[in-house]
């Protein structure tokens, strides 16, 4: 029977491409209804597609093969960003208002909206962390109501490199998808993985992801900074495979043995770990060669969280991801940061139910595409597939719907934020709208300033209409004065 009602979401990984469907019940949780994957080796690197052909071909196979399992038309989906590139950047907006100005709403989507319109080289705006606002020498997380002749906004935009962008619209826009929504695969992560004492209190999440790791830092329930580095589990098969080894020997080696810690007294002396039946290698060589590239993963994420915050994640730090499986991957950690409470997130906050192996496995690589569709609330199902049509040949055809009647009004910019990111249709809804509101401002104090011209032209020849009738009278008078004597020596 076909599926009426569930959510389906989209992440695009490092290596893989991965389609979920499932339902949310009212208590908030999951029921996984289909997984399907897609190996994207050959069209995404560190999870930002580079062949949007390869890649639009890979979504339509995930499209066709969940129609398959759903049975059902799929109208929508939900599609998470990430990837390399994405970073954050701390912007500031003032705004200098007339004395005993009381700051209403209309002032704080003001300050988004400028916000949202600062322009980066290269770099495309894909979400705006609110900070809080200064008023006066106060912070403030809502300053409506509050009298002040100044507002300050602080937030931290999340930037990604514009061509980056553009490759992912063009993708799902070539393989016919409509995308209900845009999320920040990070920022979904974490308000799955998180609770909200960790986030209120300080915490680094560190998603220990093939050829990436990103880094969130939130503090007083904000994120406060996010980064994503281009070192992942994949830099460490790649090392033990220079001990002249497959790269799939080396995976499985790395599965095996690899330790993020391990003890001198551990390590036996002349030991060697058998590579296959006729090649070994040094237990010493394996332990200082993993120990290395981890360690450095490790430093690379410390490095990323602002100075400032270093003294306030009470809430420890928190691993997920594929390689926070690794042996040892908390000592490590402590090690390096010298944080005792470290957190390994194997599953998401949310009651998932599901058949799926890899769901089931808790491991922590299923959390992101989770997360991504515990944040859907729209229904995606669309018609029932006919069951005595070519299933194949109708699953295989595109999403009803398109991307650019989903959001047919621009947001405001108090309804955007959270993860929340723009599709491109959207982006360029709202520059039409900025462009036409600006032509109206425009056209607006033209016509002021005309007005103006005018009524200063009329009081320029008001006032000249005044001194030549002033001047004529005085004139006249003088003549009249200067008549006067000589009338009198006419009389005598």
């Amino acid at each position: 029977m076909a599926a009426k009602d569930f959510i389906v979401a989209i992440e695009l990984g490092s290596s893989k491409i991965t389609g979920i469907a499932g339902k949310k019940s009212m208590d908030g949780s999951i029921q996984v209804l289909a997984v399907v994957r897609e190996d994207a080796t050959s069209c995404i690197r560190k999870g930002v597609v580079y062949n949007i052909d390869k890649t639009s071909a890979c979504l339509t196979n995930i499209i066709k093969k969940l129609k398959t399992l759903l049975k059902s038309e799929i109208s929508q989906v939900y599609v998470g960003v990430g990837g390399q590139s994405i970073r954050s950047l701390r912007n500031v907006i003032v705004k200098t208002l007339p004395d005993d100005t009381i700051i209403a709403q209309d002032m704080i989507n003001e300050l988004m909206d400028n916000n949202r319109s600062m322009s980066y080289p290269d770099l495309e705006i894909l979400d705006a962390a609110t900070q809080e606002y200064k008023v006066g020498t106060q912070y403030q997380i809502d300053p409506v109501g509050i009298q002040s002749n100044k507002i300050e906004g602080n937030f931290l935009n999340i930037l990604c490199r514009k061509s980056f962008y553009r490759n992912l619209n063009k993708c799902f826009e070539n393989a016919k998808i409509a995308i209900a929504e845009m999320y920040l695969a990070p920022i979904a992560l974490a308000q799955s993985v998180l609770t909200e004492a960790e986030k209120r209190s300080g915490c680094m999440l560190v998603d220990l992801g093939a050829d990436t790791t990103t880094v969130s830092v939130y503090y007083k329930n904000i994120l406060r900074h996010l980064v994503v580095i281009p070192l992942g589990g994949n830099n460490i098969t790649k090392d033990i495979a220079s001990l002249q080894m497959e790269d799939s020997e080396a995976e499985e080696m790395k599965l095996k043995y690899a330790s993020a810690y391990t003890e001198n007294a551990e390590i036996e002396p002349d030991k060697t770990i058998a590579i296959d039946a006729e090649r070994n290698i040094d237990m010493q060589t394996f332990v200082d060669l993993v120990e290395a590239r981890t360690n450095e993963i490790i430093q690379n994420a410390w490095r990323q969280v602002p100075q400032e915050y270093n003294d306030k994640l009470l809430g420890g730090i928190i691993l997920t991801g594929g390689g926070s499986n690794m042996k040892n991957i908390k000592k490590a950690f402590t090690n390096i940061t010298n944080i005792q409470k470290v957190r390994i997130a194997n599953t998401v906050t949310q009651n998932v139910t599901s058949t799926d192996k890899d769901v089931n496995a808790r491991n922590g690589m299923m959390n992101t595409v989770i997360g991504l569709l515990a944040r859907g609330d729209m229904n995606c199902a669309g018609s029932a597939i006919n069951p005595n049509a070519d299933l194949f040949s109708s699953a295989g055809a595109p999403t009803s719907g398109n991307t650019g009647d989903i959001h047919t009004k621009p947001r405001k910019p108090g309804e955007m934020g959270n993860g929340v990111v723009m599709t491109e249709a959207e982006k360029q809804r709202a520059e039409e709208e900025r462009k036409r509101k600006a032509d109206a401002e425009a056209i607006r104090i033209k016509e002021e300033m005309e007005e103006k011209r005018r009524q200063e032209e009329l009081e320029r020849n008001k006032g000249g209409f005044f001194k030549r009738t002033a001047a004529s009278l005085k004139n006249f008078a003088s003549k009249l004065v200067a008549e006067e004597p000589e009338e009198e020596d006419d009389k005598r």
